[in-house]
Formats: structure tokens, sequence, C-alpha cells
């Protein structure tokens, strides 16, 4: 009894329709009706009842599919998972993600688990003011982090989205009705400090010097990103933030202003060069290849 011809007929059973039948496994109607034939020739009894009109179990062809379903898709999973583990790309990934650009890597999840059906997917929240965290616990196997990073002991990927960058002010702060602002603008605010943010990754979001070289004043320090939100809506300091969070974080109490001569920010997927796996790789490749171009 070939496996194949056990998926026709629990298809067949499914569809009662030789041509949907046909058509679901991409084979011909004539080799759906020779598998059936087989089939009812081995056990002795028919399977279908078949008119021109319609196609429907028999009481033995209605047995059989019972017996048949369960250890036919089990079987069938366990092939997908031992090709899966053959290619190394099976097990568990936990992806560590900041507020809403969780929808960045969407795309890359989808395809990852189109490309690798046995790999589940866990998902983190990267808090901003100390994005490493989860990465030096190994809470999360990679991070989509924005650049710069520096940190030897990481591997930084290829750049798989660019945002444009919004300063975070409270809706009492004198730049709130502003339409936009300059870097310039940034040096006579104060912006808030994280407990965890590496130095480099700091100036990327709020350079240290605007083009004057006039110094930026930091100012409360916040573990959390909630922490931020509220210390910037209470106007006790200002923060950037990508556009996205503006969408995100849409508070009344909130204003996203966009910085009109700051580059864009750009994010890259990171982990630990030490705990690079092919898993690891292969979503990597995912989320490059599911990147706008």
């Amino acid at each position: 009894m070939e496996l194949r011809d056990i998926g026709i007929f629990l298809t067949l059973a499914e569809e009662l329709h030789f041509t949907r039948t046909a058509e679901r496994l991409r084979i011909t109607q004539a080799r759906v009706s020779q598998s059936v034939r087989q089939l009812e020739r081995r056990i002795g009894a028919q399977l279908f009842h078949r008119t021109s009109r319609s196609v429907r179990l028999t009481p033995i062809g209605a047995q059989l599919h019972r017996e048949w379903e369960a250890g036919y898709r089990q079987i069938m999973h366990g092939v997908d998972a031992a090709t899966a583990a053959a290619r190394g790309h099976t097990g568990v990934l936990a992806i560590g993600t900041t507020g809403p650009h969780f929808c960045v890597v969407k795309g890359a999840i989808r395809l990852l688990q189109a490309r690798h059906p046995a790999v589940q997917v866990q998902h983190r929240e990267i808090q901003q003011p100390a994005p490493l965290d989860l990465l030096d616990s190994g809470e999360v196997d990679l991070a989509l982090l924005w650049l710069p990073v520096d940190d030897p002991r990481l591997t930084v990927g290829p750049v798989v989205h660019t945002s444009p960058v919004r300063l975070m002010v409270g809706a009492t702060h004198p730049l709130a009705r502003r339409e936009s602002v300059r870097l310039e603008d940034l040096a006579d605010c104060t912006f808030v400090a994280g407990r965890g943010l590496p130095a480099a990754m700091a100036d990327g979001l709020v350079p240290f010097h605007p083009p004057s070289g006039r110094p930026v004043h930091r100012g409360p320090k916040v573990s959390t990103w909630n922490e931020a939100l509220n210390v910037v809506a209470s106007g006790q300091a200002v923060a950037t933030a990508t556009a996205e969070a503006g969408d995100f974080y849409n508070w009344p109490n909130l204003v996203f202003l966009p910085v009109v001569d700051a580059p864009p920010s750009r994010w890259a997927l990171v982990w630990p060069s030490e705990r690079e796996t092919p898993l690891v790789q292969a979503f990597a490749q995912a989320a490059a290849d599911s990147a706008p171009r």
C-alpha cells in the first residue's frame, strides 16, 4: 500500500469530487480513479458510491476514512518535522522587538514558517531604554534594533527597515505647536535617558551634539518605554521615536513632530555571535527576503 494512494483516498473522502481531488493533489483525474479502483480491489469492497451527479462514501469507505485519517496526518507531520530537522531548521525561535516594530518582522515570520513549518516563533518585548538586556540574558535569540550597534559580542545583520525620526513631546511643551523641528532644536530640550542604553545607540536616537556643537541635555532616567511615555506626557522631558511610534502611541497628551533634517532611523536584526544557529540564519535570510525593496 503506497502512502500516496492513502492520501488520494483521504482527499477524495473530503472533497467527494474527482475533479477537485485531482486539482488539489495536482494529478490527473484518471490517476485518482485508478488509485480508488486498486484500493477497492485490495479491500474487496466498494468505498464510494459514484453517480454522474454525486460521490459519497459507502459505510466501509467511511470506516476506512476514520481508521486512516489520524494516522496519516501523524505520519505526514512526522515527515515534515524530520525534513525540517535534517535541514537544521526546527525548534523554537525567540524574537525581540520594541513597541510597534513587531509589525516589521511579521512578513519574515510568515516566510520562515512557510519554509520551515516545524519552527515555532515566540515574541518578547524589547525595552528601548535597555535594548540589549534580553539578548544578554538569552531570553531572545535575536532582536530587531536600531543602528548603530557596536558591541563586539553581537552580529549585526542587513538593514531590513528604515523609518523617519520624530520628536516626542508633551502636549504642553513649548514645541508642541510646531509642525516640525530641526536637529538644532534638540539642544533646547531635555531628553529622557535609558538606564541600560549603550552610548552609540543613544547617540543614534538623539545626537549628543547637534550641528552647532551645543550639548543635548539628558534628564530623567527610565527603565521601560512606558516610563518614557509617561515622563514625556507629564512634560518632564522629551524623547525621539520613529514614525511607527507616533501611530501606535496616539495618546492625546503626546505630540510627535518630524525632525526634518534627521537621517532616517535604520533597523537591523542583531544576535549574539556565539549563539548563532542555522535557525537564526534562516530567520535573518527570511527578513532580508521579505524586506521592502
